[in-house]
């Protein structure tokens, strides 16, 4: 297992030096120099790339803790550093900015806690904003409740597992409720935590019940003298079950967790770069398919033997995804692009297909007329209806290819051998089912 998220590390690291490399090769040979307006755009994006790669070599894993006012995140922190470091209090709000903490539990791994404010606090979006923010940086979440659900809860839940990040939902202040409303509650928070009625109920490792703070209760004293006294005491925390469900699931899939997390973020980060570059060369981009599809066209049409016509009108397919991604600064290599227009065809619902089979009967036919044109001198005109339909199909070819391909690099063809969208997917098809990814797994599967 270890070894399996050793490499799973090192597949990641991977995936950023290469994405790296290439923006920093885009620079150097001027694609991005060039236009100073799309390196001041796309700056904030390679920031956010180079600063996924260092924390993947820190191997620091970040647990933020989220949930509603008063539901006792600081205090869940608090016990499980086994010190009263972060402030809490009965008023709503305490927290006003997201606050980070280093635990090394049990002296091997390093982990940074991260404290945020409610997520529904009132005169406080920007706070509520900051915290959600925190969840893009976080490798697991803490969400913590104090009860049965309700509706904001409920819909903050949803928008966390919208992060595709695993979650533990965290059921705090259980000394306040007798043992058979405890346990009701804690069925229900089984399946309302999965965030989709059709999921199964959360696993024991899923969701865990806890007194971070528990009250002060009234303890009978009785003295050796006969007097009776009372003294109000205040139990130690109970986070233990917490605190080991925590430590078996970064023994067990800790360094797996951390490489997942910055291969969403570098996807994110590519993601954005291509679609700011798309968006600020958009007119460029069209000039170039139009041009690619007049080209096409007048290829087709004037290639007399068939076979050839496809051929190069295919030839042209592959030219012209490349030049879009010349145009955006995003890799592409020419076995790329043949995926990449394999994936069309076969994505297109048949029109493109249709724009094959017609271009092969039309080809046919021109070669014919071109063959028997010298004893038939009216079997030109022939070819030439034969030419202008089937220059009139593969232009709308190369149209249909041109803006298919724009919506791929919209990607920033993160898809390619190393890209973070396929080091994901190779990531979550390893994960054992005994592990908190493979239900990462599953519920990215109910969303597609």
């Amino acid at each position: 297992m270890r070894n399996l998220q050793e490499t799973h590390l090192n597949r990641a690291r991977a995936s950023l030096r290469q994405a790296l490399s290439w923006y920093g090769y885009l620079r150097k040979s001027g694609q991005l120099s060039s236009n100073p307006e799309l390196v001041g755009l796309v700056k904030p994006e390679l920031e956010a790339l180079n600063a996924t790669l260092n924390k993947l070599d820190s191997n620091v894993i970040r647990i933020a803790a989220f949930g509603l006012v008063s539901r006792g995140k600081s205090a869940v922190l608090n016990a499980l550093l086994g010190d009263k470091i972060l402030q809490t209090g009965p008023l709503n709000g305490v927290t006003q900015w997201p606050r980070s903490v280093r635990w090394q539990p049990g002296g091997k791994v390093l982990v940074e806690l991260i404290d945020t404010p409610g997520l529904d606090e009132i005169e406080g979006e920007s706070r509520a904003d900051m915290a959600r923010e925190v969840v893009h940086q976080a490798d697991l979440i803490l969400f913590v409740v104090s009860g049965d659900i309700t509706r904001t809860e409920y819909k903050a839940l949803l928008e966390l597992r919208q992060a595709q990040k695993p979650l533990i939902l965290v059921f705090n202040k259980i000394d306040l409720y007798p043992d058979t409303d405890r346990g009701a509650i804690y069925q229900n928070l089984q399946q309302l935590g999965t965030g989709h009625p059709k999921a199964k109920p959360l696993l024991p490792d899923e969701i865990v019940m806890v007194a971070a703070e528990p009250a002060p209760m009234e303890v009978r004293v009785e003295w050796s003298d006969g007097r009776v006294s009372y003294e109000w005491e205040t139990p130690p925390p109970q986070v233990d079950e917490l605190k080991e469900t925590i430590l078996n699931i970064l023994n067990r899939e800790g360094r797996s967790l951390l490489a997942l997390n910055a291969l969403i973020q570098a996807r994110d980060a590519e993601a954005a770069i291509a679609q700011k570059t798309i968006d600020l060369r958009e007119q460029e981009a069209e000039n170039i398919i139009w041009q690619f599809t007049k080209y096409k066209a007048l290829a087709v049409m004037l290639n007399p033997i068939a076979f050839l016509d496809i051929l190069g009108g295919t030839v042209a397919d592959l030219a012209l995804i490349r030049a879009l991604a010349r145009l955006y600064g995003l890799p592409m290599t020419s076995y790329e692009a043949g995926k990449i227009l394999k994936t069309i065809l076969f994505s297109s619902g048949g029109l493109l297909l249709l724009e094959l089979g017609s271009s092969l009967l039309l080809g046919l036919g021109k070669s014919t007329a071109a063959i028997t044109s010298a004893d038939n001198p009216s079997n030109i005109t022939a070819f030439a209806g034969s030419a202008i339909a089937q220059a009139g199909i593969a232009g709308y070819g190369a149209y249909s290819v041109g803006k298919a391909a724009q919506v791929y690099l919209e990607k920033g063809c993160t898809w390619g051998q190393l890209g973070a969208s396929s080091v994901i997917q190779e990531i979550l098809s390893q994960v054992d089912q005994n592990t908190i990814l493979y239900r990462l797994r599953q519920e990215l599967g109910l969303k597609l």
